[in-house]
């Protein structure tokens, strides 16, 4: 007797925890590939992984429908309009094709929470950098911030004090295509949100949404404005401003139409209450099932598979509750100035890492050969460090002396 088949579109990142997370349900996953060539600046799927790869083409739709498959699941963002118009056409659980842009274009997004009465930041799209100051002049102060449209990871995002800054950021924007390799045609600039910076990861089924974990950003500002990445600390949930957090990122949700899968959202605590920055409708970029079990007794992964799988089950453990954690918890992107192709990889010091007491895992982004820049973005961090237990802030001291020991360049 054949397994169920589920399908998810473009595993990038950890889209390639989403097999094992079915297969623990017995279910297979055929992976299908949105555009002809993959993405290089994101990691790839592990097509070993799934049971066949579908580059999307005229033909998928019969070859998928042929395979009767229980769901369709966005591995990542440049997946989610595909994923929404195949789980619709093939009559499966879905959060509809009508509604796509509203997940995946920023500024379509912010203005549909603006329709709907959602606390967000005012903002301007266009393709020309001198009218993008323009409005800022008529509409809006600085510091004001510029970014794509569409793509990932503070990529290519600046926050600017002078309409120089604004023309030199959108002039970077438009000279290059976003981290899926799409053509940037217009530059998005939003009024600052001023405030603490956090993640809400939920996961739904039906409408009714779990609230997987709230972590704190802390993020720090390079020289060239761009926001980076340093580490993300877990909250309790009755610790403020979780609750409120949860509230506004509940009625998020509800304005985007995503009532079905995983969902990550980035929300700003400004002086009148949160504000989103964005979010994407698939899992968090940092989640690491082995570590989220231990800290949290559960994975964004693993809940995903069981709402496609078992929503029934679903519902009766998780819908309309939240997390309860059992461990603290940080996620550290550490960051770099220097520049070169890494020689090496200092087993002995990823050792020493490695065996601080909270430590929990480490992944090393960068192997000999590869090229090393100053981070600006979390693509260009090098390594990425899970921390759980008592003593995280004095672990996560030693490991910024020790993150630039890991690499030999030349």
């Amino acid at each position: 007797m054949r397994r169920p088949v589920g399908v998810v579109v473009d595993a990038y990142t950890t889209g390639n925890l989403l097999p094992a997370a079915f297969a623990a349900h017995g279910v297979d996953l055929v992976h299908v590939q949105a555009a002809e060539q993959m993405h290089d600046a994101l990691p790839g799927p592990d097509l070993t992984a799934f049971a066949d790869n579908i580059v999307f083409s005229g033909d998928a739709l019969p070859r998928l429908r042929a395979l009767d498959p229980i769901c369709v699941v966005a591995g990542q963002d440049s997946g989610v309009a595909l994923a929404d118009r195949l789980s619709e056409e093939l009559g499966l659980p879905t959060n509809g094709s009508a509604s796509s842009p509203l997940r995946r274009d920023k500024y379509r997004m912010v203005e549909q929470l603006r329709a709907d009465g959602l606390r967000c930041a005012r903002q301007f799209r266009a393709a020309d950098p001198a009218d993008l100051v323009c409005w800022i002049k008529e509409n809006t102060t600085y510091p004001v911030v510029v970014k794509p449209v569409r793509s990932a990871g503070t990529d290519r995002v600046r926050m600017c004090h002078d309409d120089a800054a604004v023309e030199a950021a959108a002039r970077a924007v438009l000279a290059a295509p976003d981290v899926y390799g799409a053509a940037n045609t217009d530059v998005l600039v939003q009024s600052y949100l001023p405030g603490e910076e956090y993640i809400v990861d939920t996961v739904s089924r039906d409408g009714r949404r779990f609230v997987c974990g709230v972590w704190r950003y802390h993020k720090r500002l390079v020289a060239d404005g761009r926001p980076v990445y340093d580490r993300d600390v877990l909250l309790d949930p009755s610790e403020q401003p979780v609750p409120e957090l949860i509230a506004y990122v509940d009625d998020v949700l509800a304005s985007l139409g995503v009532r079905h899968g995983s969902a990550h959202a980035e929300v700003i605590v400004t002086p009148d209450g949160p504000a989103l920055v964005e979010i994407g409708a698939r899992m968090n970029g940092n989640m690491n099932p082995g570590f989220h079990d231990v800290c949290l007794g559960h994975n964004q992964a693993s809940l995903t598979a069981l709402a496609y799988v078992d929503p029934e089950r679903f519902h009766a453990r998780h819908a309309g509750r939240v997390y309860s954690p059992t461990r603290p918890a940080m996620v550290c992107n550490t960051s770099t100035d220097r520049a070169g192709l890494v020689a090496s990889v200092d087993d002995g010091v990823l050792a020493r890492i490695a065996a601080l007491p909270t430590v929990h895992a480490v992944a090393v982004k960068l192997r000999p050969g590869d090229l090393m820049r100053p981070t600006r973005d979390l693509l260009t961090s090098p390594l990425r460090i899970f921390l759980t237990g008592d003593g995280m802030a004095e672990d996560y001291a030693v490991i910024q002396d020790l993150k630039d020991e890991v690499f030999t360049l030349r």
